[in-house]
This record gives structure tokens, C-alpha cells and sequence, in this order.
């Protein structure tokens, strides 16, 4: 059994949540501790009951509560070597004996998963994301990178469920209000997929396991929910994957909790 909820996802803050039969994990704590207790009344979870969090990497819109709450609820705190210094940097006011080393390409048995971390391409320091197996369902989160590589594909291929990146709409961002090195970040290969080469990397990855997709991480200035939704599910069917029938795509939110769902 796996158990999972997108509390919130953009650019404004992240947090996803991961339960099974044996505990449950938070990754990313991206808003502050409030809104997170207020995430957490949305799914008639308690905050208190977690059995860590798992840190992908230093950008504020992942990091933003995660001192508060590991304060407040004692928690242990997963994440590799070099995020750490710069969590360190942004909060030196979380104990150490809360502080646990997860580093990419390792796999950790955690709250009833065998959880595997691996890199991402973006523009911190050392950014990972968490593959969640437990006994034969296997929940992928990938977001916040520039590209998905082949070892990517490899690694979070067959998942039951994605929590997947769809940043931007091209042409939205090009033709936006950012400024133009703006722009080049997130056009990069250290910046953020758009909503077609997420759906050309997803449609690499999805085999008939796969019944759920969460489009994750929507800029809130260059991308609309509606318009990830179609363009993803429009490449999707030209590769015969049925988004009707065979495999759901559904929103997430910067403020609304999705509902518990069941893998």
C-alpha cells in the first residue's frame, strides 16, 4: 500500500505527502508552518505522526517551513551532504541529532518504503528526487529539472503513480514579463521541463502499471492547469497512451491539497 497527496505545488512552495502501511514521510516543506499544519488538516493527517522528511534541495520554495517543523515536531530530516551545508547556511538552528545524510543513488528503508534518491538537472547545488517502492507499487517524484535523462527514464520507469514536472507553456514564457536571463534559466538544461518535453519524457516512461500522473510544479505566470493538462494528454494519446481510459492526469495546486489517493 502506498498512500500519497500533493499538499502544494509551484513556484510559491512545495510539499508532497507519502504514507504506508508503516509511517509516513513528508518531502519538501516549501510553505511556512502554518500553512503546512493547514495542508495537513486538509487530509486528516497530523504533522506529529511523520516519521521524517525527505529535502530535495535549498531553494526556498522546498526548504521554506522545514526548520520550523523540525523544531516544533522533532523530526529526523533526510537530504545529501551538499544540501545540507546550504540548508545549514539558510537555518543553523536545526539540531543535529535530527540530521540525516541521504545521498544520490542510495537507497534507504524508511517508514515501510525502500526509497531510491536521484539527481536532477537544476540549478542547486546538488538537487535530488525520491523514488518510493513498497512491496510491488512504486510512486516516482520528479520535478525541478531541466531535462530528463535517460538514467532518469531508467530509474522511474513502470512507476504506479508520477508526481511529475510541467513547468511552463513555451510560448507563455518567452513572451512573458521576466526578464530575458530569466527566461534562458528556465529554458536551460538547468531550469524546468515544459509541459511538451514533460509529456515526451513521460510518455517514455509510462507502461501499463501507470494509472495516475500529477502534473506538478505549474509556474503560476507562464502556464495554466487547463493548458498542461491538454498538451501533455494530447502527446500522450499520439503515443497511444489513452488519458481517458488507461491513465489519469490530474492538477495539483499551490494552496489545495490533492485527496489521499491509493496506489
Amino acid at each position: 500500500m502506498i498512500k500519497m497527496s500533493v499538499l502544494a505545488s509551484g513556484s510559491s512552495g512545495n510539499a508532497t505527502y507519502v504514507e504506508s502501511d508503516k509511517g509516513s514521510l513528508l518531502v519538501d516543506v516549501g510553505l511556512t508552518g502554518k500553512k503546512m499544519e493547514g495542508l495537513f488538516q486538509q487530509i486528516d493527517r497530523k504533522i506529529e505522526d511523520l516519521d521524517g522528511i525527505l529535502v530535495t534541495h535549498e531553494h526556498v520554495d522546498h526548504i521554506k517551513g522545514l526548520g520550523v517543523l523540525a523544531r516544533k515536531y522533532k523530526l529526523p530530516i533526510y537530504a545529501n551532504e551538499k544540501t545540507w551545508e546550504r540548508i545549514h547556511q539558510a537555518d543553523k538552528n536545526i539540531p543535529l541529532d535530527q540530521k540525516f545524510i541521504f545521498n544520490p543513488y542510495e537507497t534507504k528503508s524508511i517508514a515501510g518504503f525502500d526509497i531510491e534518491s536521484f539527481s536532477v538537472s537544476h540549478d542547486a547545488v546538488d538537487p535530488q528526487f525520491y523514488i518510493f517502492n513498497n512491496d510491488y507499487k512504486k510512486l516516482s517524484i520528479i520535478t525541478d529539472t531541466g531535462y530528463v535523462s535517460d538514467r532518469m527514464k531508467g530509474m522511474i520507469h513502470g512507476s504506479d503513480c508520477f508526481v511529475f514536472e510541467s513547468n511552463h507553456d513555451v510560448d507563455m514564457l518567452r513572451m512573458g514579463r521576466y526578464p530575458w536571463k530569466t527566461k534562458q534559466r528556465i529554458l536551460s538544461d538547468m531550469g524546468h521541463v515544459s509541459n511538451e518535453d514533460a509529456a515526451y519524457a513521460m510518455s517514455d516512461v509510462i507502461t501499463g502499471s501507470t494509472k495516475r500522473i500529477y502534473l506538478s510544479h505549474l509556474s503560476q505566470d507562464n502556464n495554466m492547469k487547463d493548458l498542461a493538462r491538454m498538451h501533455v494528454s494530447q502527446i500522450l494519446n499520439q503515443h497511444d497512451i489513452d488519458t481517458n481510459k488507461e491513465v489519469l492526469i490530474c492538477d495539483t495546486d499551490k494552496e489545495i491539497a490533492t485527496k489521499i489517493h491509493t496506489l
